[in-house]
Formats: C-alpha cells, sequence, structure tokens
C-alpha cells in the first residue's frame, strides 16, 4: 500500500509545536476493508510507512455492534483484546493508536487527529459546546467529556449517526471536549482547508494571549533548589527550571493545577506540588509523594517560576511543552468564557488506564552506558582533548555541558550530539574559565537545564613555550589563570550544587577530575609555564580533595601522555610542535617532523595519547569510590607512578 500521502500530512501537522506535542495525535488511511492508523508511541513528526499499524475494518465495524463489560477496566481489556486481534500484522508487535475505531467511523479516506492550544482554548472552556454551536453553524459534532477508549468511540459512533440523519451528510468535523479535533476528508488538501477554516474562526474570537516573555527570578534560590529537587525526585534524573512572565503569575498555578486533558496526565502528572522558599523541601515533597503515591513531575516555586522534573532530559522537555501547553489553553479559555478542566472522575480514569500508562512508556527512550544518568561539564569541550572526552562521556549516557569560550563551535558540537543521542542530552556554554562571573554562569545555566552537577572535568588549558629568556610575563600569566587559578574558580562554584545534592542524599558521590597532564608528573624543559601550572593544579587536587571528601566529593586528576593528532600539538601556526622548533627544545631537528617523531620515540607504547585513553581514565575515577586525590598517569608508560 502506497501510503506516501498519509506520511506527507502527518510530518507536516506533527512537526508543528502548535498542532501536536510529545509525538501524540495520530493521523489515518483507509479503504474499503483496511484502516492504516499510527502506532501508539509514535512520533507523527517522523513516521514513515513502518510506524502504521494495518487494521481489519471488518472487525472493527462488528466491535461497535458488540457487548462489552459495563466495569471500566473489564470493558477496556475486552476491547483492547479484540483492537489487538483486528491488526493485519501481528508479527511486529506494533499497538495501534486507542483512537484507532475512532479513526474507523468516519466515512472518509483520511482523518487528522491533532491538540492545537487554541482548539483547546474551546474544548476546555465553560461554554464549548454554545461555542462550537455558534461558530460552526451545526457542521462541527460536539462530544461532551467522556472516557476515553471504546467508551468514547460508542459515544462518538452515535453522535455521528444522529448527525447524519439530520444532516443527510457526514460530519467532516468532531471537537471532543478536554481533548481536541477530529477532521475528516477525501484527500489532504481537503483536511487542510477544513482544519485552516476551524483554525481561523476560532483566532477571530481570540483577544487573551499568554505573555511568555522573559522574567525575572531568583538565580541563588532557583540554583539551591533544584539539586535537592533533583535528588528527592531520583538519583540520574533531571530537574529543568523554566519561567517567564506568564508562569510567574500567582493565578496561573490555580488556573492549571487541574489537568485540560489526557496528554497532561500523562506526561505532567495528575497534580502538581506548590512551594514557597521557606519550606521544608524535603518535608513537604515526602508528604505529596505519600499522599499521592507519586513524586511530583512539576513543582511550583512561588513567584519564581517552575521545576519539571523526569527520568531523562527527553521527558523532561516533553513536559515544560506540556506545561506551556496547559497555560496556553488555560488564557486561551478565557476568550470562550473561562477554563473548565477535567472533572475529578475523569482523571481518576486516565491516571489508571493502561492503554494511557503504555503510551506514555512507549515513548520514552533508554538511556544506558557507565555514565547513565550523569550531568557533566566538560571544559574546553568544543575541541581536542575536551571534544574528545565528551564524545565518549555521551556514549556512555551522560548528560554533557560543552563548555568553551567558543561558543559557536561549542553550539556545533552540542547540536550534533543531540541530533546522534536524543534532543537535550548535550548543552553548549560560553564560559571564560579565567573569570569568576562566567564560570558562576556556567554553573547556573547547567542547574537551570539540568537540575545539578554530577562531574565536573576540569579540561580548559593552555601552552605556551619558551625558554626563561624567551618567556614573557604576559605569556606566562595567561598560561597560570587558565591552567591553574582558573581550575580554583571551577571547583569553588561546581561544588555548590554537589554540596546541595549531598545536603538531600548523603550518599551519593561527586567527582571533580582534573585532566593535567604528564607535565604534571615531571619538569619540561624550556616549557615550564605549563609544566608550573600543572604541577600547581596536582597540588589543589590534593588539598580539594582533602577538603571535600566530608561532603563526598572526589577529587582527581587524570595526567595525559601527549596528544599528538590534537590541535594542542598539531596546529601549524601555533601548536606544540611548531612551539617547540621555534624553541630549540629538540636538539638536532630539522623539521617539524622531526620533533613529532621524537615524541613518538619517547612512549612504550609508540603512539600518542587519545582522548578515548583520558575518557577510560577518567571515568575510572567516577566509578572508583574509594579513590580521592590521585594523580593518574595516562601516558602509554612514558610517566610511571613511583
Amino acid at each position: 500500500m502506497n501510503l506516501d500521502a498519509l506520511i506527507k500530512m502527518s510530518n507536516t501537522y506533527g512537526q508543528n509545536p502548535e498542532y501536536v506535542l510529545a509525538g501524540g495525535g495520530n493521523t489515518s488511511f483507509k479503504d474499503d476493508s483496511t484502516l492504516y492508523v499510527k502506532g501508539s508511541g509514535t512520533s507523527l513528526a517522523t513516521i514513515t510507512e513502518d510506524g502504521f499499524v494495518a487494521l481489519d475494518r471488518t472487525k472493527l465495524n462488528a466491535m461497535m455492534e458488540k457487548e462489552y463489560s459495563k466495569e471500566d477496566d473489564r470493558r477496556e481489556a475486552e476491547a483492547l483484546v479484540d483492537m489487538m486481534n483486528a491488526r493485519l500484522d501481528t508479527v511486529n508487535g506494533k499497538r495501534p493508536s486507542v483512537e484507532a475505531l475512532l479513526h474507523n467511523l468516519f466515512p472518509f479516506s483520511y482523518v487528522l487527529h491533532v491538540h492545537p492550544a487554541k482548539i483547546n482554548g474551546l474544548t476546555c472552556c465553560q461554554n464549548g459546546a454554545e461555542m462550537t454551536a455558534k461558530l460552526f453553524g451545526g457542521k462541527a459534532v460536539w462530544i461532551p467529556i467522556t472516557k476515553p477508549g471504546y467508551i468514547l468511540a460508542k459515544v462518538c459512533y452515535d453522535a455521528l449517526n444522529d448527525y447524519k440523519a439530520k444532516n443527510g451528510a457526514d460530519a467532516q468535523i468532531l471537537l471532543l471536549e478536554n481533548h481536541g479535533i477530529f477532521v475528516a476528508g477525501n484527500s489532504v488538501e481537503e483536511i487542510d482547508k477544513i482544519f485552516a477554516g476551524v483554525l481561523e474562526k476560532i483566532e477571530s474570537q481570540i483577544s487573551a494571549i499568554p505573555d511568555f516573555s522573559d522574567a525575572e527570578f531568583d538565580s541563588d534560590l532557583v540554583k539551591g533548589i533544584a539539586p535537592k529537587l533533583r535528588m528527592l525526585y531520583g538519583q540520574g534524573s533531571v530537574c529543568s527550571f523554566i519561567t517567564n512572565k506568564e508562569l510567574v503569575k500567582p493565578e496561573t498555578f490555580e488556573n492549571i493545577k487541574a489537568p485540560f486533558s489526557p496528554d497532561h496526565i500523562v506526561y505532567l502528572k495528575a497534580e502538581y506540588l506548590y512551594i514557597t522558599a521557606q519550606d521544608d523541601l524535603k518535608e513537604k515533597f515526602n508528604a505529596f509523594k505519600s499522599a499521592k503515591g507519586y513524586a511530583p513531575k512539576v513543582v511550583y516555586l512561588k513567584n519564581q517560576g517552575y521545576f519539571v522534573l523526569g527520568d531523562t532530559k527527553k521527558d523532561v522537555e516533553t513536559a515544560k511543552l506540556l506545561l506551556l501547553d496547559a497555560v496556553k489553553i488555560s488564557v486561551y479559555a478565557k476568550n470562550f468564557g473561562g477554563k473548565k478542566p477535567m472533572e475529578q472522575s475523569f482523571v481518576d480514569f486516565i491516571v489508571n488506564w493502561e492503554v494511557e500508562s503504555y503510551r506514555a512508556k512507549a515513548g520514552k527512550t533508554a538511556v544506558a552506558g557507565r555514565m547513565q544518568g550523569k550531568i557533566i561539564i566538560v571544559t574546553g569541550g568544543a575541541q581536542g582533548f575536551g571534544l574528545g572526552i565528551s564524545q565518549e562521556l555521551i556514549k556512555e549516557g551522560a548528560n554533557i555541558v560543552i563548555a568553551d569560550m567558543n561558543f559557536e563551535g561549542a553550539k556545533q558540537v552540542a547540536d550534533e550530539m543531540n541530533a546522534q543521542y536524543g534532543a537535550g542530552r548535550a548543552m553548549a556554554v560560553a564560559v571564560n574559565v579565567a573569570d569568576e562571573d562566567s564560570v558562576k554562569n556556567l554553573i547556573l545555566q547547567t542547574v537551570l537545564a539540568y537540575g545539578g552537577l554530577d562531574v565536573f572535568v576540569n579540561n580548559a588549558g593552555i601552552a605556551r613555550a619558551g625558554s626563561l629568556e624567551q618567556m614573557t610575563k604576559k605569556d606566562f600569566d595567561l598560561v597560570t589563570n587558565v591552567n591553574y587559578t582558573a581550575y580554583f574558580l571551577c571547583a569553588k562554584y561546581a561544588i555548590e550544587p554537589m554540596k546541595a545534592q549531598f545536603e538531600i542524599c548523603p550518599q551519593i558521590m561527586s567527582d571533580i577530575v582534573c585532566v593535567n597532564s604528564k607535565s604534571g608528573l615531571k619538569g619540561s624543559n624550556k616549557n615550564f609555564a605549563y609544566a608550573g601550572s600543572k604541577f600547581g593544579g596536582l597540588g589543589l587536587t590534593q588539598s580539594f580533595a582533602l577538603e571535600l571528601a566530608p561532603f563526598n566529593i572526589k577529587v582527581n586528576a587524570v595526567c595525559p601522555g601527549n596528544y599528538l593528532d590534537g590541535p594542542l600539538w598539531s596546529d601549524p601556526q601555533r601548536g606544540l610542535f611548531v612551539q617547540y622548533f621555534n624553541a630549540g627544545k629538540v636538539p638536532g631537528a630539522k623539521s617539524v617532523e622531526d620533533v613529532r617523531r621524537h615524541y613518538e620515540s619517547l612512549v612504550p607504547l609508540s603512539r600518542g595519547c587519545f582522548p578515548s585513553d583520558v575518557a577510560k581514565a577518567i571515568m575510572y575515577a567516577v566509578e572508583q569510590p574509594y579513590e580521592t586525590g590521585q594523580a593518574i598517569p595516562v601516558t602509554g608508560g612514558q610517566e610511571m607512578l613511583k
């Protein structure tokens, strides 16, 4: 079957965040015998032919005439068995969208089901039925709030039949209270035209719109709370802070604290936690969890904004979109007589409904690896060792903050990582590690995005070679500031979220790992500025380790050999091969290549150090619970522990 038109329609609507969130919504195509509908947990934005499930329409039609149990759970379980048995391909295991029965009801080739916030301003308002009749003149069918699943399909079946009996034609617009819209047509172009007309009429009634412009917040307060919430939710989780002028309004919390639609329950849970700066956070969080039976996904900090929690960054980013969607709906509903959230009985049904639980789980992406769930900053992460280390750590399940003076380069790296490993897994932050305010901002941005910090990799460094006669004070100070003073600054502010995490979860261990150098283990001829800064870095490592051990913060250094293929060495203008050749550091060298061969010959394993070698040493330092204050050589045997 050629489903090209269906796929194109699905992708077009699915890629528009105004229409579809969290991979929600669904689409279908049918002929006389077969319905092709989106599989549950599949994203419309990226769906291909394999994402659709083929169903036998004869079996689906028979379901509408069948008598099922009157008891909710039993009825839905019975109907689910019949719908699964209607699949034409039972081998691939795909589960049809929960609304497959609804799609089958329309005697049209194509059906689109989406949940735009503007349309849901109408479906989630006090006067939805009256406003629908007024706006669409009887051409749209209004379905009062109904339990989803088979019972909803049955209600729609009766309503669509009544519409046809009264109007002599089949309805093409179905509005579901506290849910969304269905549009049906015999071509994608027809659906586009109908949908655009619906949206135009609704927009003509909208004057109140949400204000999502930037809002001020107490960054120190937020930075102190986020790591604690993250630990309360669970180790390896993510806690992201979001705010804007609409979110800081006290009335906004009141307007959205009851869910508007099943999607809000699935991704945000049925209730949110309200906190103030004066609250005992641990006590209030645990009391909520005990009373509700689940940890809060959304926490409102009075007058500041919202923390959104989840197992992964993807979970959190999805939930943030749904939170903003709820805010939009609450504001748009003002244009239609005011909001009308879901009744508690329907909320309870969705909370306990197996199908929605399956849908939420189906949309999750598992993250596994040695660094699974850890939040890691890598300074100097846009190139050289830092880039290679970041690439290895994200492969092992970490969330990575690429911190670099070269923000464009860092952003490109983060974008590439997100494309490969999933949205939000990496973030770029511009930082000058020798500037205190810049380092403070790095930690703040990390905590706002991820909720804490597990590992700080102090990798950014610089080298300026030269003899005593050649070295200038300017270059000496530059090397000292970047390699030594910056390490102090980074450690000083990295421990803030680490200590906050420890306060809530005393068994957790955090890590600072300094990417030092073999030049920190042994003096370096005509490279004293660099070697001196690295020797000093080991002194800081040992001293920090002693001070921070009571907080379960381990501090170690890895001392790589020469990354001969990296830009520090190989850059044709400023690389160390060029610098060492010009400084005459390698006697008898007649070319830059002679300098390279000399350094390769010093290594028993006959090669330069690779970023993957360093990353493995970093992971060892993090995983080893009984190692702190150490300098771990990664030199191929060139430098050995004594």
